[in-house]
């Protein structure tokens, strides 16, 4: 049997993490196995769908280097079909008329509450002949479940699952404007895609559980199924911006990198060992719906800080220079050569101390500013007439210097603080000022080394 999986999102807002992660499940497993997986957008729902949506998905998938296999498949284009699914059950007698009104709709609900029921349709007019069917009433068609016994689905996660039929109703597969359902054309979709495996969220369970009734009655066969637990927050309640979820397109803004939200992804639900940085092409290797727990798994965006500063940290050096270049150049600047060997000297300082791309291009601006470099107000204040004196007489001991090494440059404060009687901080923070126009920046050995000599003197004597 091919393994294909597929993603089938609703455009009706962002692509969330809980999204993602389905997403990126389904197209490991199908990597793992040497399948196919497949994107659906599922834009029945013409009034919450939008193009924006779908342009988001899509640009969410290609940016984590999700890809799919052939054509995206958009649901709303193949309305017909799926009322050709439904009309056919109608005539082979799986499928009823319903000519229910609103009003004895909801009579049932209240019935079957008041006798402390689930409140369901009744199934009134599964047999009723439809020559009492009430003028003027367009009827929905609905699908004739079974009556007795159990719907069993065996889950690869949740295991076996069984549910009697009296609690399962006949549920509506075409409305009354002749439109088909989610339930009727998600099925209808699978089937002619040829989806061997379903992969998709816990909260779908129930779903799944009536959709077999379509595929038994068309006598087609049922895709495996694989419901994974939702995603809460850190203190166990319903994931939500409040505890860091976003869209995914907006992770990518604030400079989290494609291996972390993957791995980070991958790891909300997910194990092998003790394994906690997973490369993608381990990833594959290694992955397996039986590894996947039942419980849910708690998001944690310091955990994803951290991650992200780890693969910040063992990231080429060029990489991330071209991170930072390649942000000044949105903006329509670009850094200069005598900057750029500056930022390529500073490099390795920035990236252990960032914990997103984002962070790590702002900590980098005083590498990259033209002297006079701007203060933040911390720094303005540092910067008083008399520390202002104290940096330019340091200036002296800079000059002598003789090999341009941390070692050195640390000997070199050290003597002039010992010389002037004060102790290190004396100095080091309105230097630090002076140099980086911030109160928190990489070490100043560090920094002095990366400037240089020249530039270290001429952003002192600005002062």
């Amino acid at each position: 049997m091919e393994i294909v999986t597929r993603f089938a999102p609703s455009p009706t807002g962002h692509l969330h993490i809980g999204g993602v992660r389905t997403a990126l499940f389904n197209w490991l497993y199908a990597k793992s196995n040497n399948g196919k997986f497949k994107l659906r957008i599922e834009d029945t729902d013409l009034k919450r769908s939008t193009e924006d949506a779908k342009k988001t998905i899509i640009n969410g998938l290609k940016w984590l280097n999700l890809n799919w296999d052939d054509e995206i498949v958009y649901q709303s284009k193949r309305l017909s079909r799926h009322t050709e699914i439904g009309i056919k059950l109608l005539e082979s007698g799986h499928a009823y008329k319903c000519y229910s009104t609103p009003e004895e709709l909801k009579a049932m609900r209240e019935e079957a509450i008041k006798n402390k029921l689930p409140p369901k349709y009744n199934g009134c007019w599964r047999e009723r002949d439809l020559q009492l069917a009430p003028s003027g009433v367009k009827p929905v068609i609905r699908i004739k479940s079974p009556i007795k016994g159990k719907t069993i689905l065996k889950d690869l996660i949740q295991g076996t699952i069984e549910v009697s039929n009296s609690e399962l109703d006949d549920f509506i597969i075409i409305r009354s404007d002749g439109t088909p359902t989610y339930m009727l054309s998600v099925v209808v979709d699978d089937y002619d895609m040829k989806i061997s495996h379903i992969i998709r969220g816990h909260d779908h369970l129930t779903n799944t559980l009536r959709q077999q009734h379509i595929y038994n009655a068309l006598g087609w066969n049922i895709p495996i199924h694989a419901h994974i637990p939702l995603i809460h927050g850190s203190d166990g309640s319903k994931l939500s911006k409040r505890h860091g979820a976003l869209g995914i397109e907006a992770y990518n803004e604030q400079g989290f990198l494609v291996n972390t939200m993957l791995n980070y992804l991958l790891r909300l639900g997910w194990s092998h060992g003790d394994e906690e940085i997973i490369s993608i092409e381990n990833a594959i290797k290694w992955f397996n719906i039986e590894s996947i727990g039942k419980s849910p798994a708690k998001f944690d965006i310091e955990r994803l800080n951290s991650l992200n500063s780890h693969y910040i940290n063992v990231m080429g050096d060029s990489e991330v220079i071209k991170i930072i270049t390649d942000s000044y150049a949105k903006k329509g600047e670009i850094i200069q050569k005598d900057k750029l060997h500056i930022l390529k000297n500073g490099i390795k300082g920035l990236k252990s101390r960032a914990r997103t791309t984002v962070e790590l291009t702002n900590m980098s601006s005083f590498y990259i500013e033209e002297t006079p470099i701007s203060l933040d107000e911390k720094s303005k204040k540092i910067l008083t007439d008399q520390n202002c004196i104290l940096i330019k007489e340091y200036v002296t001991y800079l000059e002598l210097i003789k090999n341009w090494n941390e070692k050195s440059i640390e000997e070199n404060i050290k003597s002039f603080c010992n010389d002037k009687k004060i102790n290190l901080g004396k100095l080091a923070q309105p230097l630090r000022a002076a140099l980086t126009g911030k109160s928190v920046s990489p070490g100043l050995y560090e920094v002095i080394l990366a400037l240089g000599k020249v530039e270290t003197i001429n952003r002192i004597n600005v002062f």
